[in-house]
């Protein structure tokens, strides 16, 4: 599979996300976001993983919006957070109460440990792919020409400190959060051994 293969959805309601992640988010992580996306739909196109690709890519290019200060709560954990914005920016682009629910879900279940593909496709693919770009689990599974090029459109820059950071803070003030348990859990050395940073 070629990066060329990948389906980019081109409405309006991906255009106006892409636009929101772009205003909020640093480079590292809209950078982060959009590779999310990329790896996500090439693992789905790749292994015959039906899925709809609008609410894939609305999901990734919103899914960290939680950690922006802009959008960060005090109250819920970030991905919950992620999941609020998202639901609200998709009832703004007129989409049924039912597609707004599953965006936020896809967003929460990115923080799971797996989520089931025959459940839910769009929070599987989203899952996977977030955590390949993060921790490196799994990056063996990302297509070479797709990985080398989605490297080279959208670098990683400064996303392994940065994210590092984001993961502490959200873990130290909501200890109870799957932030706090991936921090107790040593996502910090995964982050820090992820063979994303050394291509």
């Amino acid at each position: 599979m070629r990066y060329e293969d990948i389906v980019f959805p081109d409405t309006p309601v991906c255009h106006a996300a892409l636009e929101v992640a772009t205003k909020y988010q640093t480079p590292s992580l809209l950078n982060h976001s959009i590779r999310a996306y990329v790896f996500a739909a090439a693992h789905g196109q790749a292994n015959g993983i039906a899925f709809d690709a609008e609410l894939l890519y609305v999901s990734a290019m919103l899914h960290d919006l939680g950690l922006t200060p802009e959008f960060d709560s005090h109250a819920v954990p970030f991905e919950e957070a992620g999941g609020h914005v998202a639901w609200a920016f998709t009832a703004g682009a007129g989409w049924p109460e039912e597609r707004r629910t599953r965006a936020a879900e896809v967003i929460v279940r990115h923080m799971w440990d797996e989520v089931p593909v025959d459940r839910d496709p769009e929070g599987h693919l989203l899952e996977l792919s977030t955590a390949m770009d993060i921790s490196g689990r799994r990056t063996e599974d990302i297509p070479p020409d797709v990985r080398d090029e989605a490297l080279r459109r959208h670098p990683r820059l400064d996303l392994a400190a940065e994210f590092a950071g984001c993961i502490t803070e959200q873990g130290r003030r909501k200890p109870s959060s799957v932030a706090g348990s991936a921090l107790r859990g040593g996502v910090l050395d995964r982050i820090a051994a992820n063979p994303l940073d050394r291509l």
